[in-house]
């Protein structure tokens, strides 16, 4: 089987490369820029730039089974993907982001439906968040289209991603920070908003790239879009105090007032809620849960990083 990987030298993208050596024949399309994992069949090409995308996916030559684009960031990019992949394979499955919700109107837990971020605009006129409701607008608007959608999709909602490949990090204000361990291991105080009591429920990588795998032969995953988490809810300062107890030390969490932090850094709406999921239409979809403890996780995410 043939499996082709959209930007596949990241922390997620190169995971799935990995794993998914084990079961198919792996093709990455990337700029280039980074090396990729031994036996990854590189294509090269910028996804912004839409004639060389589709030349390198077209002129590869290959029909894939399946196809995991882990960069669709926009509208643009869906319709591309809608668009190009029919052309090769029947199969997509979708990164997407838990910051498509509103944050102001969050459940807790969060299901599949629930209140969106609404933005208008070109992607480089829109967050982020809106950019990525605006691509998931775009498979929604195909799965509900009275003509057939060629593809089979699914979308996953992922909070915090972490493990190997990732910096470290969960949190404002210290979010995928290279120095992390080496601050907790000095002892200086971390400045957590609100000294970190929102729940939120990481995922370890390979765990997310296991479901996206095993996805693949589900119908039951046809033309949806799951939220996806981690087994455990934590508040954010356990996550670092975690990361102390695996360092062998204490650590020390300094409160950053909540009132006027997100007037002044808007980005971090998203973070600064909880941010907890309901993965029930996923497991009656037939998908085993991520299993991977924070604890355990977090260790091998320290040890990738050099430090057990």
């Amino acid at each position: 089987m043939k499996a082709l990987i959209i930007g596949g030298s990241g922390g997620l993208s190169g995971a799935l490369a990995s794993m998914a050596k084990e079961s198919y024949e792996v093709w990455a399309l990337t700029r280039g820029k980074r090396p990729l994992g031994e036996g990854i069949i590189p294509l090269r090409a910028d996804r912004d730039n839409e004639e060389e995308f589709r030349s390198a996916v077209l002129g590869a030559g290959v029909t894939w089974d399946v196809v995991f684009d882990c960069i669709c960031m926009n509208e643009r990019h869906a319709e591309q993907d809608l668009e190009v992949l029919s052309k090769v394979s029947g199969r997509l499955v979708v990164i997407s982001t838990d910051s498509v919700y509103d944050p102001t109107r969050k459940r807790t837990p969060q299901t599949e439906e629930g209140f969106f971020v609404e933005e208008t605009g070109t992607p480089g006129e829109c967050s982020y968040a809106g950019n990525k409701r605006k691509m998931e607008e775009v498979f929604l608007r195909c799965f509900s289209s009275k003509e057939h959608c060629s593809l089979n999709v699914t979308l996953f909602r992922p909070g915090h991603i972490y493990g190997p490949g990732f910096l470290i990090g969960c949190y404002p204000e210290h979010s995928r920070q290279k120095e992390l361990p080496d601050l907790i291991l000095a002892g200086q105080p971390l400045s957590l908003v609100a000294s970190g009591i929102y729940v939120t429920q990481p995922i370890f990588v390979r765990d997310l790239a296991r479901v996206m795998l095993e996805c693949v032969d589900k119908p039951g995953t046809f033309q949806q879009i799951f939220c996806i988490g981690g087994p455990e809810a934590v508040e954010n300062r356990i996550y670092y105090e975690i990361l102390g107890k695996l360092l062998g030390v204490e650590t020390v969490i300094r409160e950053l007032p909540l009132t006027g932090y997100l007037d002044a850094h808007p980005d971090y709406s998203g973070h600064l809620c909880h941010r907890i999921y309901d993965l029930s239409k996923l497991k009656a979809a037939g998908v085993e849960l991520p299993a991977t403890p924070l604890e355990e996780g977090l260790k091998l995410h320290l040890e990738s990083l050099g430090y057990l």
